[in-house]
């Protein structure tokens, strides 16, 4: 079998597997189920990190009209698609292996709809924006799976969403500075993946089962692995199946956060008047007053 050498001369301090779980199916939206890793009651926030949900969906469920301020939303799609519009007028469809990197900032009103037939399958990480970003406008980074950074190595194939690897860049900017690499790796391949020492990182499995960190934790599909301090991931596919696992990492932002829901600010007080402007349709959220989605359907929260 082949063994990885990655772009890298090898790691000097390669990353512990600290923590890890399983993520258990919940509903969420409006029928929509998701397995949650990060922003469940034992791991609220892994800074820069709020949510990560792996959410499988069937119409008529979805996630109807809902609003967002003060972070970005990622959104990956694993199989079928979604249609999103939003308040500015802004639609579309994801489609599989399609990405959108969704900066809320002071404000977004949207909707997130399977489409009709089938079961659509996805991944959503919620990365929080500093102070400084909060309240930017609104912005959209999308790509088409046909022109995501993809690159193979002695078998092990990487698609770029965000960061570098294996020599590929994703051209996605990134406010909070992330990486967010989509690995497969052949049986019997080992990888080393540098990771930037200060940065907050975990892993994902979404099919197969591995071993991974210095420490060699296995683990399979639906697990979130986090990584301890060190300057990469070593990871090892000794079964006879495909590996495919999510590598994320971000550069924490070290600031206070207060979080409502899909309202993430640094104070109290900026909660309290972002729940404010949405219910008087100010400050960034004007256009919803008048704005429905095609679904017709909105969310409590």
């Amino acid at each position: 079998m082949p063994e990885e050498n990655n772009s890298c001369v090898g790691l000097n301090e390669p990353r512990l597997v600290v923590r890890k779980f399983l993520a258990k199916p919940q509903y969420e939206g409006a029928g929509a189920i998701v397995r949650r890793s990060i922003g469940r009651f034992e791991l609220r926030y892994f800074d820069p990190f709020l949510v990560l949900d792996e959410f499988s969906v069937t119409a008529p469920a979805g996630f109807p009209d809902h609003p967002h301020r003060g972070f970005e939303t990622v959104t990956y799609m694993i199989q079928g698609s979604v249609t999103h519009e939003d308040f500015e007028g802004h639609k579309g469809t994801i489609g599989a292996g399609d990405l959108q990197w969704m900066t809320a900032g002071r404000g977004i009103v949207h909707s997130e709809m399977p489409s009709p037939h089938g079961t659509q399958k996805g991944l959503q990480l919620w990365v929080n924006l500093s102070s400084k970003y909060k309240m930017m406008e609104p912005k959209y980074q999308e790509i088409s799976s046909k022109n995501i950074a993809e690159t193979t190595k002695d078998g092990i194939k990487v698609r770029v969403i965000a960061g570098e690897a294996l020599g590929t860049k994703s051209p996605i900017y990134t406010r909070t500075p992330t990486m967010y690499l989509d690995f497969t790796l052949d049986p019997g391949t080992h990888l080393q993946q540098p990771i930037p020492k200060p940065w907050n990182a975990f892993i994902y499995i979404l099919e197969g089962e591995g071993v991974f960190g210095q420490s060699k934790s296995s683990a399979s599909a639906h697990h979130l692995l986090l990584l301890g301090h060190g300057d990469g991931l070593e990871a090892w596919n000794k079964s006879t199946k495909l590996l495919r696992f999510i590598l994320v990492g971000g550069e924490p932002l070290d600031e206070p956060l207060v979080q409502f829901g899909p309202f993430v600010m640094n104070t109290q007080e900026e909660i309290d008047q972002t729940i404010e402007d949405f219910e008087n349709y100010t400050n960034g959220f004007e256009k919803a007053r008048h704005w429905r989605s095609e679904s017709g359907l909105s969310l409590d929260f």
